[in-house]
């Protein structure tokens, strides 16, 4: 790892890109209630540090205050902060409930940086919240041959299992950050919106499991208010808290940020729901995402980041152009789940993609056959082993153009289906036979009821390797079944290793592919 003096870091040149997260509200419905505050008082940090989408060179950083003001980040490559480039950053406000972000640039590659957060009142100029840190490791440079390690998991808070403080809260972010990652995937459901909890419920061996509740959390959200209060609620969890200021974040989104099992233009069939206009909803769900997380805003929330010569992350959207759940059989090729222009971007950036190991991050399985009520898919797979037909047609496209690229490593990350598992796919086995073998590996929930193992459809020749699953539907947190996985890149002979994990870090099963050759 290359080190670097203060000289060196301020000649770099840290410079703030972005403002703050959010903008016009959406809906009368959705105004916030803003917090009380004292106009000459002390801002206050309210929710902790976090940063996301990391590269080489630059960095989200975030933070949400309790009134409006100015945010202050400085950044060192001392632990101390000492010789700290100040970055001045966004104005917070009412409009973006608060929160803010910073684009830091001009960072150096591969390099674990620390930094500080503050928030400067308004009217006193000088007068700043007591100040939060945390930290993050710049990705390698296209030139820096590094190991790199990662975790990934999704599925937060799902099925009325919120936090307990008898049972650990969210437990599970302290052993994945125990692993020392370099960042981590969240590979959707990163709340769960449509997902009230009750202060009490009554496990199987007659043990309470008590939830803390607060009102955003008691009924399923609508309005905007609502929607932010999902990762509000979240981030009080300690665990949670430590991990985001240690670990940064890709956040992909998937259906529970919203509303289960949703499409674009769906009517709600469903009585907790006075808007039962999903796209209203999801307009909102959407920008509360990108107030409370560190991710990009103002662009497609399909991206590909790269991390030196050995990896590069190819993050989906399966949701936003995603059709209507139904049969799942047609031959129509503008249907789908990635939509045209998400489907070419994805050929083109594999084939350009000089990394040994292309992870696509698919927030939908491929082969798992996922039903969404008697005769609909919500998945890629529609059950029938056969040649490729619905949803399918996308990903043999994709798949198709890749082989006869020659594109090699590709390995596919996934959660949704809340077990883990191994998955190899392989032509031989399959209906189809234009593509390479390759792997899906799954792997959550991070926190929610555990559910599985579900069907395979042959179409791609997936064969279940190893499959961790619980004995009964809906088991809670409290017996385990909870898992994430982990990726270890190795710098000097490119194997990758991935481990399948436990909510305590124990590894229940791993595997490691050589690195490719390229054909």
């Amino acid at each position: 790892m290359t080190h670097i003096d203060r000289r060196t870091l301020l000649r770099a040149g840290l410079v703030a890109g972005a403002g703050a997260a959010g903008g016009a509200l959406l809906g009368g419905a959705g105004a916030p209630a803003a917090p009380a505050w004292r106009p000459s008082g002390r801002p206050s940090l309210t929710h902790g540090v976090q940063s996301g989408d990391v590269t080489a060179d630059s960095a989200l950083v975030w933070t949400r205050a309790d009134r409006p003001g100015r945010m202050l980040v400085e950044v060192s490559r001392r632990p101390d902060l000492r010789g700290a480039r100040l970055v001045r950053g966004p104005v917070v406000d009412p409009d973006g409930d608060f929160t803010g972000r910073i684009r830091l640039r001009g960072l150096p590659a591969g390099e674990r940086l620390h930094y500080r957060v503050r928030v400067e009142s308004l009217d006193r100029h000088g007068v700043c919240s007591e100040p939060l840190t945390g930290s993050f490791a710049t990705a390698p440079g296209r030139h820096q041959r590094r190991d790199v390690r990662f975790v990934w998991t999704g599925d937060i808070v799902g099925q009325g299992w919120g936090i307990s403080p008898d049972f650990d809260g969210l437990a599970i972010f302290r052993a994945m950050r125990e692993r020392r990652p370099d960042f981590f995937l969240c590979s959707g459901d990163t709340v769960y919106a449509d997902g009230p909890l009750a202060e009490r419920v009554t496990l199987p061996d007659g043990r309470l499991w008590r939830n803390l509740v607060t009102p955003e959390k008691s009924k399923v959200a609508e309005t905007l208010a609502e929607y932010r209060g999902q990762f509000a609620y979240n981030l009080l969890d300690e665990h949670l808290r430590a991990f985001a200021a240690q670990v940064p974040q890709i956040n992909q989104w998937d259906d529970h940020e919203v509303v289960n099992n949703w499409y674009p233009g769906e009517i709600l069939v469903d009585d907790r729901y006075t808007e039962k206009r999903v796209d209203v909803l999801a307009a909102r769900a959407r920008q509360a995402f990108h107030e409370w997380l560190p991710t990009p805003a103002g662009g497609p929330l399909y991206r590909r980041l790269s991390y030196g010569p050995l990896l590069d992350v190819f993050v989906l959207d399966m949701r936003t152009w995603k059709d209507p759940n139904d049969g799942n059989t047609y031959a129509d090729p503008e249907r789908g789940l990635l939509g045209r222009a998400q489907r070419e971007w994805l050929v083109r950036e594999l084939r350009a993609s000089r990394a040994t190991w292309k992870v696509i991050a698919n927030d939908l399985p491929i082969g798992v056959v996922v039903p969404d009520g008697p005769g609909a898919q919500e998945g890629v797979a529609q059950g029938d082993p056969g040649a490729p037909a619905g949803r399918e047609l996308e990903f043999a496209e994709v798949l198709r153009a890749a082989h006869r690229a020659g594109v090699t490593g590709l390995v596919f990350l996934t959660a949704d289906v809340h077990y883990t598992a191994a998955h190899h796919y392989d032509p031989a086995r399959a209906a189809v036979g234009d593509f390479s073998p390759f792997w899906e590996f799954v792997s959550g929930p991070a926190h929610a009821g555990a559910f599985g193992p579900n069907a395979l459809d042959g179409t791609f020749g997936p064969k279940a390797v190893f499959v961790h699953a619980p004995p009964a539907a809906n088991t809670s947190p409290a017996e385990g079944f909870q898992h994430f996985g982990e990726v270890d890149i190795d710098g000097e002979s490119g194997a990758l290793t991935v481990h399948l994990r436990d909510r305590a870090g124990a590894s229940l099963w791993s595997t490691t592919l050589p690195a490719p050759t390229r054909r």
